[in-house]
């Protein structure tokens, strides 16, 4: 007898590890479900994609959703803390001495739009570097972490933030972390979300996949799952054995890595807000967003108490 699975559209950045090891455990299977992972190009084009209707749901940055207050998204559950993002300069620079930033002064930062929660951090890494953007650098709209990722090694950019695997094959690249997202605060660097029309449309799909993902998280955070995680990594990622290694620490490191209650604490929201207000990007909307009761979290789907 064959067994009929609901689809989701799931739109994404970066190959999502976590994904492939539910598929590969058979995660999504049990919770009867299908998933057809979307790579979007940027994020002005993923979210275009979601609010059409092309998506059921995305893994985005939760700046992206500041960044369209008036789209209706939710955020379902949050994914990660970032995964390793860090700031990174093409092969050949070094970050020290005296002048930490001196190599990167005149330079080209890459991001995936000027005004998004990756280019914030990358703005925040900067400036304690004493390097701010117009002045001390340009910035130059790549696209995705891949593409960004991509650029890097070739050296058409001077820097970049990177993450998700993509940080580590630009180390195997040349390319030098500079310095980390984690040392500003508690952050999320992804979540899953939806239109509200969507989370209440097709809430027993979306229900299943936020279990199915998260059950999948709290394994691998507890040392399960290792040996199908390194086979997805290797896989999804193109790492090899140390890459690989290195990845899955951080996967289950409590500052940079899942989030297996899928709760987005307030600490890391305040993260994100200061660093999109530190940018000229806050207000009034982005506050009453943000605000306890708005309708941005739902959390409907999630088990436990909610972190302070």
């Amino acid at each position: 007898m064959s067994v009929v699975r609901v689809t989701l559209r799931l739109g994404v950045f970066s190959p999502s590890v976590l994904l492939g090891v539910a598929a590969t455990t058979g995660a999504l299977d049990r919770a009867g479900l299908a998933v057809e992972e979307v790579p979007a190009t940027s994020s002005p084009q993923q979210f275009a994609a979601l609010v059409a209707g092309d998506l059921d749901a995305v893994l985005t940055s939760p700046d992206n959703i500041f960044a369209h207050p008036h789209a209706g998204v939710r955020i379902i559950a949050a994914v990660d803390r970032g995964l390793g993002l860090s700031l990174f300069a093409r092969p050949g620079i070094r970050s020290g001495g005296a002048d930490p930033g001196a190599g990167l002064r005149g330079g080209v930062l890459a991001v995936d739009v000027p005004r998004s929660g990756f280019a914030f951090v990358a703005y925040a890494l900067l400036a304690r570097l004493g390097l701010h953007a117009g002045l001390d650098y340009d910035v130059r709209a790549i696209g995705s972490t891949p593409r960004r990722a991509a650029a890097l090694a070739a050296g058409e950019c001077t820097m970049s933030v990177l993450n998700a695997g993509s940080d580590l094959r630009a180390e195997v690249a040349g390319c030098a972390r500079i310095s980390r997202a984690s040392t500003l605060g508690p952050y999320v660097g992804s979540v899953l979300a939806a239109l509200g029309s969507t989370v209440e449309r097709r809430a027993p799909a979306l229900r299943a996949l936020t279990s199915a993902l998260l059950a999948t998280a709290a394994a691998l955070v507890a040392g399960r799952l290792a040996r199908p995680a390194a086979e997805v990594a290797a896989e999804r990622l193109g790492l090899d054995a140390d890459g690989v290694s290195r990845y899955l620490r951080t996967l289950v490191d409590p500052r940079e890595g899942l989030v297996p209650t899928g709760r987005l604490d307030a600490r890391s929201l305040e993260t994100l807000c200061w660093l999109r207000s530190s940018h000229g990007a806050g207000g009034p909307e982005l506050d009453a967003l943000a605000a306890p009761g708005s309708g941005l979290v739902d959390e409907r789907f999630l088990s436990g108490p909610s972190p302070a």
